[in-house]
């Protein structure tokens, strides 16, 4: 076989085959097949990161925690001075007020 036989055939045979084929080595249905397969896992990996249920989610999640963490304690601190205003005058009101020399007052 002639080299110009040979580089006939080998053009031949690119001529004839698909350009999945061509390009990747693949018949063109497991080349769609492999698409189909990259794009759910793609749309799978974006539902996981942005969806209802995901990364960005939790993550908001965990500073809204914080914040209210923050607001709780921020609730205490402030019950727990007007507790300590509310005992005070409480305590003032109960306090008698003496009688001196049979006064009323």
């Amino acid at each position: 076989m002639t080299p110009e036989e040979h580089e006939q055939i080998l053009y031949d045979e690119q001529h004839y085959q698909s350009f999945s084929e061509r390009r990747f080595g693949l018949s063109t249905s497991k080349f769609i097949a492999a698409c189909g397969f990259v794009f759910a896992l793609i749309f799978y990996l974006g539902v996981l990161i942005f969806g209802n249920n995901s990364l960005s989610v939790l993550f908001q999640l965990e500073e809204y925690q914080s914040f209210l963490s923050d607001d709780i304690e921020n609730l205490k601190t402030k019950n727990a001075a007007l507790q300590k205003q509310y005992f005070e005058l409480k305590e003032l009101e109960s306090d008698p007020v003496p009688i001196q020399n049979g006064a009323n007052p």
